[in-house]
């Protein structure tokens, strides 16, 4: 199934679109075969470069991130923690953020700590009409909910158009049913897919919180095609189809719609 067959758009819900070095094409090609995009960025100062580049891409939705990783290799510090917050207040979309306390991330715990919590109180304290966050969480998931749980930023009394999304998610099936009950959403690749438990997980997950990603490119800084992003999303969608033992062109449309309400691109495609 691709752009010339499928009747339904696609929706890539974590995508480092602004790392590709030529982002603006992939974004046009992109929009030609009915695609919008996620751009998950991993610093603000990245953030902040991205919306300029891509703020004529109406299929382009610029999230403002600092990854864990970035904080736990020293390449972002308390300035990028200041910076985020303050950008995390006033923007609808939130991302790449989060928690790692794999090992790439064990011993930065505390400031990957205070940085997610002090995003997450951004959120909490100036909510919005819409919010979406695409998280990060490696064996973290549950540091991740307690500070979710604990700013209101999900659960019962969340603001109302705020929707936390775990990036490929695979912590512990307890974790997951939390996760759930706490109202967030899940952005499945086909590299979740690879695992027996993410198949499992894309298997259970709500119709209604269930959404694709590509978490392209594979390498940061180098050229990328709209060609394989659809691709990818393709491959994603036709095995979470096959697990769940529908039509993947009847639960494309479904899963477009979560995601475009989510970002608020209901009236692009």
């Amino acid at each position: 199934m691709d752009a010339g067959t499928r009747q339904f758009p696609l929706v890539d819900m974590h995508c480092h679109l602004d790392r590709m070095t030529n982002a603006r094409d992939v974004a046009r090609g992109a929009a030609k075969r009915n695609i919008a995009i996620f751009c998950t960025t991993v610093t603000p100062h990245d953030a902040e470069l991205a919306r300029n580049a891509l703020s004529e891409m109406p299929n382009v939705c610029v999230g403002v991130g600092l990854h864990p990783w970035w904080l736990s290799d020293g390449r972002c510090g308390t300035a990028d923690i200041e910076r985020v917050s303050q950008l995390a207040a006033t923007s609808p979309y939130i991302g790449e953020v989060g928690l790692d306390f794999g090992k790439r991330g064990a011993v930065t715990q505390a400031i990957q700590l205070e940085a997610f919590g002090r995003i997450a109180r951004a959120m909490a304290e100036h909510p919005l009409r819409r919010r979406a966050a695409s998280i990060h969480a490696i064996r973290s998931a549950s540091a991740v909910l307690d500070i979710l749980e604990e700013t209101g930023v999900a659960g019962p009394g969340a603001p109302a158009g705020t929707c936390c999304i775990f990036h490929w998610f695979s912590g512990t099936s307890d974790e997951l049913a939390r996760a759930r009950k706490l109202g967030c959403c899940f952005s499945v690749s086909e590299h979740m897919l690879k695992s027996k438990r993410g198949r499992e997980y894309a298997r259970q997950l709500p119709l209604d919180r269930l959404l694709l990603e590509t978490d392209a490119p594979p390498g940061l800084d180098a050229p990328y095609s709209a060609e394989a992003l659809e691709a990818s999303l393709t491959r994603a969608l036709a095995g979470i189809a096959e697990l769940r033992g529908i039509n993947a062109a009847e639960l494309g449309p479904l899963i477009a719609r979560n995601s475009l309400a989510l970002l608020e691109l209901t009236g692009w495609a």
